[in-house]
């Protein structure tokens, strides 16, 4: 996967932020990794994959664009379900523009488009439209239309027709954005991809394979908290990591899902995940993990704050 080519003809050089937003499972993380060209933020079918605000950097002639990937905006009563949307909604006041991402297969606003929408126009944020997952429209004479639609229901900068998962239309896109963004020198340094420790992206790739591996009641139950991390250097010079981490759950019945018969979950999640983090972290990575049940920790502020879902 390329980062794509610079941004384009804009006046300077510019340098500024850009909130991606959207409603869960409208591709935001799949897009912030296409237009960065590195997997920083965690991708699986299931919705509410994203907790956290991610931060990725792209570099080009025409300047620099920090993308800020955001949760999905949804409905929900639950402590970590507000954390997700205040995640979101609260990066709006300190962008200097905004990407707000639908699925090619929506012809008008939901409501998590309405409220995205309602708090940009207080902001008063430059936005621009992003029609994603436009590779599984069979009949392109469609988007025309699609686009008109999406056209009256705000004032928009530009509306690009994209496809995240493939990687399709992504110039014009990043063109757009920077037409928003203010001059000036670049934000972070020209080696920086991300403002997430290499702690945190190992412990979503641990997450990650809990969503794809287990059933689907499991995954909004799950958080993994990396209990130790152990640098250690060989002999032959070569380095390597040793990394503890503990999988939360809140019943009894979600470890017994996690662990799996004879311990086959939580062996094969964490193969896998093995594999992310060392090829993340680009030398050889062992991995311990172990489940432990917490009933509190999706609604109690403490644990919440704890694994890094403060309000």
């Amino acid at each position: 996967m390329s980062t794509p080519q610079e941004p384009g003809t804009v006046a300077g050089t510019v340098a500024g932020t850009v909130a991606i937003l959207g409603r869960p499972n409208v591709g935001k993380s799949t897009l912030l990794n296409a237009l960065v060209g590195e997997k920083l933020a965690i991708v699986t079918p299931k919705p509410q994959t994203t907790r956290n605000r991610i931060v990725g950097v792209w570099n080009g002639p025409a300047g620099q664009i920090v993308f800020v990937d955001t949760p999905g905006v949804h409905g929900s009563s639950k402590a970590l379900n507000r954390f997700m949307v205040q995640e979101a909604l609260g990066t709006i006041e300190s962008v200097d523009a905004a990407l707000l991402v639908v699925d090619a297969g929506d012809r008008r606003p939901g409501n998590e488009e309405r409220q995205i929408l309602r708090e940009l126009q207080a902001a008063k944020c430059p936005t621009v439209l992003a029609v994603n997952k436009v590779d599984k429209v069979k009949d392109k004479s469609a988007l025309l239309p699609l686009l008109a639609d999406w056209e009256q229901t705000a004032k928009f900068a530009a509306l690009v027709p994209i496809s995240a998962l493939k990687a399709k239309n992504l110039e014009p896109l990043v063109r757009e954005l920077a037409k928003l963004l203010p001059e000036g020198p670049p934000l972070y340094g020209p080696e920086m991809l991300t403002d997430r420790t290499e702690r945190f992206l190992a412990a979503e790739l641990i997450r990650e394979q809990l969503f794809l591996l287990t059933r689907q009641e499991l995954p909004y139950a799950v958080a993994v908290d990396i209990e130790s991390w152990e640098e250690r250097a060989k002999q032959d010079g070569t380095n390597d990591v040793v990394i503890e981490a503990t999988i939360l759950v809140e019943r009894d019945s979600q470890k017994a899902i996690a662990v799996g018969k004879g311990g086959a979950m939580i062996k094969e999640v964490g193969t896998k995940a093995r594999a992310g983090i060392t090829e993340l972290l680009g030398r050889p990575a062992h991995l311990k993990l172990q489940v432990k049940v917490d009933p509190e920790w999706t609604t109690s502020p403490a644990a919440l704050a704890r694994l890094g879902y403060r309000p």
